[in-house]
């Protein structure tokens, strides 16, 4: 899917650095791809701390208690 966007070009140039991708329109959807994938990710992290999974059924408090 194409789109138009705005950015700045120092920003730009921040995401093609990071990214390590030349080409502007591959190195904003790589940003963009990766945020979410962190995003992701902390919320799961957040989830299995919270014991919200059967698989983990201790909480991370309840872990670091244990460890003690």
């Amino acid at each position: 899917m194409k789109f138009s966007v705005e950015m700045d070009e120092a920003t730009l140039q921040k995401v093609m650095l990071a990214t390590g991708i030349s080409k502007k329109g591959p190195a904003v959807a790589k940003a963009a791809t990766e945020y979410l994938r962190r995003e992701m990710a902390k919320e799961f992290a957040t989830m299995v701390m919270a014991g919200e999974f059967e698989d983990y059924p201790l909480t991370n408090d309840e872990i670091e208690q244990s460890d003690r």
